[in-house]
């Protein structure tokens, strides 16, 4: 009785098996969808790229064009260019010495034009040559110069300025030329003589130039040189 009963009971023992299929089931067509989308977007994207790639193709195309007419340019330009002549750089051919004939064994005793010419064209030279040193002699020869700036300071402020330039330039020697002066304020109401010559170097000693001004000690403190040039 109890065995009939439970033979009766309509109980679904594998179901668990089948809801592992079922699932299994499911997840491949998860998997079949995901690749299907994937594809989708891929052949979304080919008539894109097949443009693009077709593109490239077509500019690969006239670029190689262009290379080609250029290089088809440069062959009939270098074809057409006429080629310069090659010169040979040859050593000099060293010249025949010919034998002596009978008529160079003969003696010209009454002498030869040749020798009156070369005598003729010596002596020019020589009279050229020295119309040339006289010409150079008479030139005159260059006397090194100098310029010179000197700074004249005096005592104090009570110093005649006016007088102190006039002493100076009674210095006076062969190859010295004075030239412009001018008041250059210090401080303290004190102003320096600038005043500017010219020396003859082989003449006028500068050493002798500021001592002689220095000897005028009732107006001169100090002789400096700012500024010396050769002319």
């Amino acid at each position: 009785m109890p065995t009939t009963a439970l033979a009766q009971e309509k109980v679904w023992v594998t179901k668990s098996a089948y809801d592992k299929a079922e699932s299994a089931h499911f997840e491949r067509l998860a998997k079949v969808n995901n690749i299907a989308a994937d594809v989708n977007v891929s052949l979304q994207d080919l008539p894109a790229r097949v443009a693009k790639l077709e593109k490239d193709n077509h500019d690969l195309r006239n670029t190689v064009a262009e290379l080609r007419a250029l290089i088809e340019k440069l062959d009939l330009k270098v074809n057409s260019a006429v080629p310069e002549p090659y010169i040979a750089i040859c050593p000099a051919k060293p010249q025949e010495v010919e034998a002596p004939g009978e008529d160079d064994n003969e003696v010209d005793l009454f002498g030869s034009d040749s020798e009156g010419e070369d005598a003729e064209a010596a002596k020019i030279r020589e009279e050229r040559l020295a119309a040339y040193n006289a010409k150079k002699s008479k030139k005159p020869a260059l006397i090194a110069k100098s310029n010179i700036i000197l700074d004249i300071k005096p005592w104090d402020d009570e110093t005649d300025m006016g007088v102190m330039q006039a002493e100076v330039r009674k210095i006076a020697t062969d190859g010295l030329l004075w030239g412009a002066a001018k008041l250059v304020p210090l401080a303290f109401g004190i102003s320096k003589l600038q005043i500017s010559c010219v020396v003859e170097d082989d003449k006028v000693s500068i050493d002798w130039l500021t001592e002689t001004i220095q000897e005028l000690e009732e107006y001169v403190q100090s002789v400096d040189i700012a500024a010396f040039n050769k002319v």
